[in-house]
């Protein structure tokens, strides 16, 4: 079915081309929704949330973009949001075990399996992934959306509403750090 014609029949509600939608593009979210957050129970939720609001705010899509760009964005905020709250709660829970008996730190494994990332071996994909985890929001979207789902540069720009030469800079600063911190962590360990 044509893109246009499909996202008429959604927005009228249809059943048939929401499920269109979801079979068509389930995968392109849900690998974007763990690239940035790195669980898989996570990337889960918050694709069906990302759904859910795409036939919610349907009405307000203006094709000024493609429809796989504005369901990037939607994915992409839904997951930052996610990773906010989780933080948040993160850090209140640490607080609270600097005052309980347990105060040990542990460092643990990601708990997903990425389909755009084949390694051998998993505790390397965990440093990788933990390096990730560390860049800031920007950088860790642009890098995402470039190294694990394949956008182009300009694609980037587009999802993320940015210039050209500010997604070069991000994964230039991305890319950056990464080395930075990874030959920290081989030259440590």
């Amino acid at each position: 079915m044509d893109e246009q014609i499909l996202i008429e029949k959604l927005k009228q509600g249809d059943e048939a081309a929401f499920r269109q939608v979801v079979e068509t593009w389930q995968n392109m979210v849900y690998n974007t929704a763990i690239g940035i957050l790195q669980n898989a129970e996570d990337a889960e939720d918050v694709a069906q949330e990302v759904f859910v609001q795409a036939f919610e705010s349907i009405k307000t899509f203006k094709a000024e973009s493609k429809f796989s760009t504005w369901l990037y964005r939607i994915t992409i905020s839904k997951s930052l949001d996610h990773l906010r709250r989780k933080k948040r709660k993160k850090r209140f829970a640490y607080v609270q075990s600097l005052f309980g008996a347990d105060n040990q730190t542990i460092i643990e494994k990601p708990d997903f399996h990425h389909p755009g990332v084949i390694l051998d071996n998993k505790e390397r994909a965990s440093v990788l992934f933990k390096a990730i985890d560390r860049l800031p929001e920007n950088q860790k979207t642009a890098f995402t959306l470039h190294k694990l789902e394949g956008l182009s540069y300009q694609e980037i720009s587009e999802v993320m509403k940015t210039t050209l030469s500010s997604v070069e800079s991000l994964m230039h600063r991305a890319k950056n750090n990464l080395k930075k911190w990874l030959a920290e962590h081989y030259e440590s360990g």
